[in-house]
């Protein structure tokens, strides 16, 4: 019995982390993000596209590694076009990396791993 527990346990840690994504941000979360004085960046994507599935649970991973340092947000293009039309995305994922004082310092289309997203928050001010 205590080896069914076990395996059980293991497994839902497994699976959750096969589910793993942030939840999608709104567009006051992204003002308060910019207006947080800490590196962003923010994820463009669909929860339908495999390659947005597959970046999932980096991002969320580095949201909580990062939480006190950077802000790593999600916005799901279907439920919020207007953000993505303000942030001029044309291709899905897009990462948009802002420094502290708001302004867009890297941009990138694609997949991209986790390396990939430390190094664009570090060029985005991350210490």
């Amino acid at each position: 019995m205590k080896l069914f527990f076990s395996v059980s346990a293991i497994f839902l840690m497994f699976a959750g982390v096969a589910n793993a994504e942030l939840p999608a941000a709104t567009a006051i979360a992204v003002n308060q993000a910019l207006s947080s004085g800490k590196p962003t960046l923010i994820d463009f994507g669909l929860r339908t596209c495999n390659v947005c599935k597959k970046m999932a649970p980096y991002l969320e991973s580095l949201s909580n590694d990062y939480r006190e340092r950077a802000n790593i947000l999600f916005i799901d293009v279907r439920s919020d076009q207007a953000t993505a039309q303000k942030f001029r995305v044309q291709m899905l994922p897009t990462q948009i990396f802002i420094n502290p004082q708001g302004k867009e310092v890297q941009r990138h289309t694609g997949f991209m791993d986790k390396g990939g997203i430390i190094k664009g928050l570090k060029s985005a001010g991350l210490k």
